[in-house]
């Protein structure tokens, strides 16, 4: 039997390149990846993510923007430390997306394991000014960065549904080491895989 594997969009399409995971999962839909992969677009529906977490998923990739230092449109694969069942801490905004509150709300939530989580991180360019509640669209680095994405998830996921305990490649097979635990909001491990 296949593994089951979750693709997540995450991100505020509002709000410049935070849209990273909403597009990817948009380019999906002409790029679409096997049947037994579950891809949705969470947007900053964070407690519908954390329900879906618990569908006996075995890994589930969220697709989102991280700042890490990098050159924007950079791609990067984490893989987070996963919060213990008594880490239950704030739950998430009805309408926001703090993937570290989703986590934590999930293994709260569960009587069962959280599936093993990566995150597909894209270093972003342009971010909505603090002042600002909107700032629609998304810049031309971080749009180039979709496509290299959805080419990403189409190398990565026949590997996770084979073993999802293994290290999928992000670009190039020497980037193939253990990917290294890392916190999740904002602060993330350094060595973690980039292209």
């Amino acid at each position: 039997m296949s593994a089951r594997l979750l693709v997540a969009g995450v991100g505020n399409i509002f709000l410049a390149d935070d849209a990273f995971g909403p597009e990817v999962i948009r380019a999906l839909k002409g790029r679409p990846l096997q049947p037994e992969v579950l891809v949705r677009d969470f947007g900053i529906r964070g407690m519908d993510l954390a329900y879906t977490l618990l569908e006996g998923f075995d890994t589930a990739v969220l697709v989102d923007a991280a700042v890490r230092g990098h050159e924007p449109g950079t791609l990067s694969l984490i893989e987070p430390d996963l919060p213990g069942r008594a880490t239950a801490g704030a739950p998430p905004e009805a309408h926001g997306m703090d993937p570290a509150k989703v986590l934590a709300l999930a293994g709260h939530l569960g009587d069962e394991p959280l599936p093993r989580v990566l995150v597909l991180a894209c270093e972003p360019e342009l971010r909505a000014p603090a002042d600002e509640d909107i700032a629609p669209g998304i810049s031309a680095t971080v749009r180039e960065a979709v496509g290299r994405a959805v080419s990403a998830l189409h190398t990565m996921v026949p590997v996770l549904l084979a073993d999802p305990s293994a290290t999928p490649p992000l670009s190039r097979p020497d980037e193939s080491a253990a990917l290294p635990p890392a916190g999740l909001p904002g602060t993330v491990g350094d060595g973690a895989q980039d292209r």
